[in-house]
């Protein structure tokens, strides 16, 4: 099929903001094992555990010390011990290769590169845990750009990481800007910054249906289908 940005989202962009974990990145799910052991590790066990790592799986896309924060909402201490366990046991499965990336995003952030788009990788994990993946994938320098929630203030739904890009890379109009992600999270930013495209992707955390009700411009199966969906045929890429 040919993918075509809707008619209403068709400005020739200038910055995409890329989503990392379930976007760009897989990681087989063990985010959400440095989870499970981030709240074992704080006494958290049994049915109250179970409550957590659903309410982990339905937060996609936000800030894993935003969720501790929630569980332990009377114990700021035992929050900050769960925010730095995570932290430590997701970056040892980080460097034990637990990370991947999602087959054609190098190839996609390289073609929009070459075709004059900023891109900007953002994540709502700390800086330390970006650069280790950043660092394990050989990706440290192959965007213009990487941000997380801490650089900006606010992690997301907030609009502050797209805005924050958006000011770093001299982008005069949000409008000329994607954000792309696979949470309703990622979806909700890229909305409230007022960016003119939010692009769902399928090989992460959420469905179609469930992207599409937070306010998808479009779904594609993959990042890999990002570039025909901007440079649709006969200009751009072919999808078979």
């Amino acid at each position: 099929m040919t993918l075509q940005l809707a008619a209403e989202h068709t400005r020739a962009m200038r910055l995409a903001v890329l989503d990392m974990n379930g976007t760009t990145v897989t990681d087989g799910g063990a985010a959400e094992r440095a989870v499970e052991q981030a709240l074992a590790s704080c006494g958290v066990t049994g049915e109250r555990l179970a409550d957590a790592l659903a309410r982990s799986r339905r937060s996609a896309g936000l800030d894993r010390s935003a969720l501790f924060a929630q569980v332990f909402a009377d114990d700021g201490e035992s929050a900050r011990a769960a925010a730095r366990t995570f932290s430590a046991a997701y970056d040892a499965m980080i460097a034990e290769g637990a990370v991947e990336p999602v087959p054609g995003a190098e190839e996609t952030v390289h073609a929009l590169r070459e075709r004059g788009v900023k891109v900007c990788l953002a994540t709502g994990f700390g800086r330390h845990t970006q650069n280790s993946i950043l660092e394990a994938l050989g990706w440290m320098g192959l965007a213009d750009l990487s941000l997380c929630s801490e650089d900006a203030g606010r992690g997301r739904p907030s609009p502050d990481m797209v805005l924050t890009a958006v000011l770093a890379l001299d982008i005069e109009d949000v409008r000329d800007v994607v954000v792309v992600g696979d949470t309703e999270a990622d979806i909700a930013s890229g909305l409230r910054s007022g960016a003119g495209a939010a692009v769902g992707v399928l090989t992460g955390a959420q469905t179609e249906a469930e992207l599409r009700a937070a306010g998808a411009t479009d779904v594609v199966r993959s990042i890999a289908d990002l570039p025909a969906l901007l440079w649709p045929e006969p200009a751009g890429f072919r999808q078979s």
